[in-house]
């Protein structure tokens, strides 16, 4: 049963999901730190008026306040890429999208028969390569290039969402709530540079599903597991040239659908190009501004799967709006979670306000490897 006493748990997460302190959360109502602490920790329940204000500064409708727990996502269980370049306040907002797309992720599922997850505990193998390779090998994949990582990821059970547009120095995160992998991608970097960080997730669900994935090291062993994925050692050496130049690079990339940078030290990292040749790369892509603008940039990858919901909540009238009101939150957190990732809204008016499913439809997607 739903409770309709004011849950302070909620306003935690909501202050966090905005990125605010109790002390910047206290300076736009104009109270003292110690009403936001006295709420949070149960100690008093704020007034209808104050509840009032608390929504519209956080964003969130009154009724968001007043359900259950939700599944809040500890830091420890999820992997940030480059998390040196955000704030706590952003790791914080990033960790209360997610918590949002888990509630999301819940009605879908009620709604939906979503493929089971099948990723294997690879923390075993000899190295990141070793472990890319082999999912390759178990995922029946050969030496092909990955043609979308979002559909691929999605087919093997993972559930793909974006990083909300207030979260944009968040590179990339993933996760693991219950038996469901989740991985949260910037939908708003170059298609290369979005995939290379899908598949660096990818790596830490494999690698470091038991041990956890934290520190530099971890880091590291999900950028090389990403980079050999993406370019089977086999693959490079069959297809590219020693020693080869910027703009052989911007052709090359082409065929893996990855950066001209990560195609530089993927060559370098298995000997096609030597250690001052790379340095020299490196300068000449840095020079062009190719580290911020990716030359002849592909078409950006959008989900399978939500794009299949989406057009069969459409046929029943379901609108995002129907579907917000049901979580309580306002349609824009919706928004936010596809944003990139689906071409279409969900916009249509429904006849009722009712959201029930008489059946759950199964959802079919195809892998992601070329053909």
């Amino acid at each position: 049963m739903t409770s309709v006493e004011f849950n302070p748990n909620r306003l935690t997460l909501a202050r966090r999901r905005r990125g605010l302190t109790k002390t910047k959360l206290a300076k736009l109502l104009g109270v003292e730190v110690r009403s936001i602490t006295g709420y949070e920790s149960s100690e008093y329940k704020p007034d209808s008026e104050r509840l009032i204000q608390l929504a519209e500064k956080l964003h969130f409708p009154v009724q968001f306040f007043l359900g259950d727990d939700l599944n809040e996502i500890s830091p420890d269980i999820v992997s940030f890429r480059s998390m040196s370049k955000m704030t706590a306040g952003q790791r914080d907002s990033a960790l209360g999208a997610g918590a949002i797309a888990l509630l999301l992720e819940e009605w879908i599922t009620a709604q939906f028969e979503l493929p089971i997850a099948t990723i294997p505990d690879l923390s075993q193998e000899a190295s990141p390569e070793a472990a890319a390779d082999t999912l390759r090998r178990i995922w029946g994949m050969g030496e092909l290039p990955v043609k979308n990582m979002i559909h691929l990821l999605e087919s093997k059970g993972i559930r793909v969402f974006s990083l909300s547009i207030d979260t944009t120095q968040v590179d990339a995160f993933s996760m693991w709530h219950s038996s469901t992998p989740f991985v949260f991608l910037n939908t708003q970097k170059s298609s290369e540079h979005s995939r290379f960080d899908a598949a660096h997730e990818l790596g830490h669900l494999v690698l470091h599903k038991h041990a956890g994935a934290r520190g530099q090291e971890a880091e590291r062993e999900a950028n090389a597991f990403a980079s050999s994925f993406l370019m089977p050692r086999a693959s490079v050496l069959a297809n590219a040239t020693r020693m080869a130049t910027v703009d052989q690079l911007i052709r090359l990339k082409v065929y893996w659908t990855v950066s001209v940078a990560a195609l530089a030290y993927r060559l370098h990292d298995i000997g096609l190009v030597s250690d001052w040749h790379y340095r020299s790369l490196c300068i000449e892509i840095a020079k062009r501004g190719y580290r911020k603008e990716e030359p002849n940039e592909a078409p950006r990858e959008t989900s399978q799967v939500l794009a299949k919901i989406f057009s069969a909540l459409r046929e029943d009238g379901i609108s995002k709006q129907d579907i917000a009101k049901t979580l309580n939150v306002h349609a824009d957190e919706i928004d936010q979670l596809v944003f990139g990732l689906v071409l279409t809204g969900l916009n249509v008016k429904t006849p009722t306000s009712s959201i029930s499913s008489s059946k759950r439809p199964h959802l079919q997607l195809m892998s992601g490897g070329k053909k």
